[in-house]
């Protein structure tokens, strides 16, 4: 198959055009930066000659959005949201316009769409979706609004030929350096991987092995349209999750962080608390209804499995960005 990935320079990206040009398919992947052989310039918002490139292609797995691990300032949040709805937009155009257009259209969402809850998992079908949660810091309704745009942006282009699929994604961990499990970790290498705040805010995840099965899965179900979670079946509590990292590479202790240190954390990281605070309490119930099997459904055998990766890698391994281009 001759797939494209929008935006596909960033981890999740690396991750997937790796597997699928593994397994033989052709892959194109749409830059800003193009450094790399199949990869092709685009801006993310405009029309160009890479539109030829969706014309005649089987599936576009549209990844492009400025990367959420920054500063949540009002422009980086707006610049979140203009990367992702822009090129959501620009994607719909082209493929509306194409003679031969692709069978299948994946368009990156996030799990984050869902509210900030530890009483029940949120599915598809009963999950309550964020944006008016109490005692919560105000700005964390943006992000579920900028989920709720890109989403908006897909649903509404004009596609009949092209089925669609918004995949509201958790964390995806791979061994990659520069994706969020390196930098989890690094924090359990340190002895900093304990609990934050608590440590009961729910952490959705998925190996980034189910996250490329999920995504060949969604591709060749003809009968799967609209929101999908991909995220394993068991979201489990910050700090079972970094005990079980701590576990898996054998440290035997983490210090707990408080609310503020995790803020002045985020400061020196140049990133947000809301990543670490938000309990993202996500289970990929239409997956699994469509006999979806996990490889990696529970975060022990999954992190002992990135470990072993991480240390077979070996210092010499190249390392990905987790921006998307």
């Amino acid at each position: 198959m001759k797939i494209v990935i929008p935006g596909g320079t960033g981890q999740v990206g690396t991750v997937l055009k790796r597997a699928l040009t593994a397994a033989g398919h052709e892959v194109v992947v749409l830059s800003r930066r193009p450094a790399h052989p199949g990869e092709v310039r685009w801006d993310g918002k405009t029309l160009g000659p890479w539109a030829r490139t969706l014309d005649g292609s089987d599936v576009v797995v549209n990844l492009a959005g400025r990367s959420v691990s920054c500063r949540y300032t009002a422009d980086n949040l707006q610049a979140m949201m203009d990367s992702r709805v822009d090129s959501a937009r620009v994607v719909g155009e082209v493929i509306a316009a194409a003679a031969r257009p692709p069978r299948v259209w994946l368009q990156m969402s996030t799990a984050t769409i869902y509210a900030h809850r530890f009483d029940a998992p949120n599915d598809e079908e009963t999950g309550v979706l964020g944006g008016s949660e109490p005692s919560v810091p105000g700005y964390w309704a943006f992000s579920v609004d900028i989920a709720k745009a890109w989403e908006r942006e897909q649903e509404k282009a004009d596609t009949p030929g092209t089925r669609k699929v918004a995949l509201r994604s958790a964390m995806v961990m791979s061994p990659d350096r520069g994706g969020v499990f390196d930098v989890l970790l690094r924090l359990a290498r340190l002895g900093l991987g304990g609990p934050v705040a608590g440590g009961a805010q729910y952490v959705s995840w998925i190996h980034d092995r189910d996250f490329v099965r999920a995504v060949e899965f969604l591709a060749d179900r003809d009968d799967i349209a609209g929101p999908v979670n991909l995220a394993a079946p068991e979201p489990v509590p910050q700090r079972t999750l970094m005990r079980a990292l701590r576990a898996a590479w054998g440290v035997p202790v983490g210090l707990p962080a408080t609310k503020w240190m995790a803020e002045l954390g985020a400061f020196a990281l140049r990133s947000d608390t809301e990543l670490l605070l938000k309990s993202r309490r996500v289970v990929p119930g239409r997956l699994l209804n469509a006999g979806f099997t996990f490889e990696h459904p529970r975060w022990p055998k999954a992190a002992a499995d990135l470990v072993h990766r991480v240390r077979g890698r070996g210092p010499r391994a190249r390392a990905s960005s987790p921006r998307h281009g």
